[in-house]
């Protein structure tokens, strides 16, 4: 039997699994992240604590593995994409990590839908143009802090920065940095004309060289062995946007598929060998499996405003589920369960953390009264997160055909209630993948090819990915959910003209 190991940085954890070839989960290590907030709208990670992490997690994972190192096979990554990881000439961190839900860059990407800028870079990126980008953080370094970037010498998304001191190479890959308006999509190479419409002309030469996700893109070092107890020399693939990472660990290999993730980010997305040019979608970039585009609608609006609203407003049922052995996760799904969805007209707008609708757009409760209470106010969380998931998915089919069903995964598939809202809401049924870290399966699938476990991505689909249940829709709840989705989309509408008195 051969082992593969997956690591995944999302925006709160870091996670080291250990998978056999059948995609069966062997271990799993996950280390929290601290998040830097030095200012509103900021977010950032310190780079050396992040590594540090990081090898803990893997170590973490090997030893609770019960296996041994050497029967691992190969190594790769999932991240989350977007953000802004850079390293200086003298090998360290020229700044803290920029991640996916800072919105400091919202003033650069106004300037380039004024001036026309978007419009020329549309024409060979397929991308809108967001503020969590890299480019566009990037333009904020360069009116901002100008000094950093003369210093540094790559610029990285989180997973090539955690290869980079795993193996001491530096390499760009081509789904993050499709995704991060990096990549001209005809060419399918770093562009320098490209670089030049943002004003980045010189950040041309610090874009490392572009590989695909499952290219060996170097090998353990012994230093990083010492600090992660992975035998020195084991094969290092390039890995995937975590967008890629969840859909190929979902199935998600064929053009009739869709699938969703509700993690810190609702990502929305199907496959197809053309990219979507008319303008009804946000984001074309490159799939990992070579040949196809993948077709995004995503914003950091899903289940991570519900971990805000556990911790800020759930401290007391917290304590008390971990008390009684139990979860909080158990108390919310009761509370929701508990009112049926025209019981309550309160609506949430999940924008903690960014939106799809303003940059500039703040998460609201609107139609609280007196007579509310919790429970009520959380299901407007469970319900606005998939609101702000519809919003996505009816852009994405304007493109193409209603899929049969959608698959599900991230935190949000954890739960029967809120996986019904989904199906409720959207009326497709709801498959629910097996429930384990598809970021980080979805990287050991891509370190399994680069190291000859499986064929392609087909192969390692075929092995390793499980639908654990389908959740049908109740048509008896369709035009509730029309109703309440006609009310979030007017809240939306009437404080549009609001969300400039809100810049801090």
């Amino acid at each position: 039997m051969k082992y593969l190991l997956g690591i995944d940085n999302g925006g709160t954890f870091s996670k080291a699994a250990i998978f056999d070839e059948n995609g069966e989960q062997i271990s799993v290590a996950s280390v929290p992240t601290e998040t830097l907030t030095p200012k509103p709208g900021y977010t950032e990670k310190n780079l050396d604590d992040l590594w540090d992490v990081n090898a803990q997690a893997i170590k973490n994972a090997i030893e609770k593995s019960g296996i041994d190192s050497k029967e691992i096979a190969g190594i790769s990554f999932s991240g989350a994409g977007k953000g802004l990881y850079m390293v200086g000439y003298d090998g360290k961190p020229s700044y803290n990590g920029i991640m996916s839900t800072d919105t400091r860059a919202w003033e650069q990407v106004e300037k380039w839908y004024a001036d026309g800028t978007n419009k020329k870079v549309y024409e060979k990126t397929f991308q809108e143009i967001l503020a969590v980008q890299p480019v566009s953080l990037l333009a904020w370094f360069r009116d901002n802090k100008p000094e950093i970037l003369e210093k540094t010498k790559y610029i990285f998304a989180v997973k090539d920065y955690i290869r980079f001191c795993l193996t001491g190479e530096a390499y760009s890959e081509y789904t993050d940095c499709s995704g991060g308006n990096l990549v001209n999509m005809v060419t399918k190479q770093h562009d320098r004309e490209l670089m030049a419409l943002y004003g980045l002309e010189d950040c041309y030469d610090k874009l490392p060289p572009l590989k695909y996700s499952a290219d060996i893109c170097g090998y353990v070092t012994k230093e990083a062995s010492e600090k992660t107890l992975l035998p020195e020399g084991t094969p290092v693939a390039a890995g995937m946007f975590d967008v890629n990472a969840c859909g190929i660990a979902s199935g998600l290999c064929g053009e009739e598929d869709m699938c969703m993730i509700a993690g810190t980010w609702s990502i929305n997305e199907f496959i197809r060998k053309e990219p979507v040019l008319n303008g009804t979608v946000a984001l074309n970039s490159m799939f990992c499996m070579p040949g196809y585009f993948l077709i995004e609608e995503s914003s950091p609006t899903s289940a991570g405003n519900m971990e805000w609203f556990i911790k800020n407003l759930m401290s007391y049922e917290k304590k008390e589920a971990k008390e009684n052995g139990g979860s909080v996760y158990d108390i919310t799904n009761e509370w929701v369960a508990s009112i049926e969805p025209q019981d309550s007209n309160v609506i949430f707008l999940p924008f903690l953390n960014g939106s799809n609708e303003d940059p500039l757009a703040k998460g609201t409760f609107v139609g609280l009264t007196a007579y509310h209470s919790k429970k009520h106010m959380l299901r407007a969380v469970y319900e606005g997160i998939v609101f702000s998931h519809m919003t996505h998915v009816k852009k994405l089919l304007r493109n193409r055909d209603v899929p049969k069903s959608i698959r599900l995964s991230g935190g949000a598939a954890n739960s029967d209630v809120w996986v019904q809202i989904f199906a409720d809401t959207l009326q497709i049924p709801i498959d629910v993948v097996g429930d384990k870290e598809l970021g980080a399966q979805g990287a050991a699938m891509a370190a399994g090819i680069a190291a000859g476990v499986y064929k392609d991505y087909r192969e390692a689909i075929e092995k390793t990915v499980k639908i654990t249940k389908t959740i049908y829709p109740r048509p008896e709840y369709k035009e509730i959910y029309e109703e309440k989705y006609a009310t979030y989309r007017a809240v939306i509408d009437g404080l549009s003209s609001a969300w400039k008195r809100f810049k801090n």
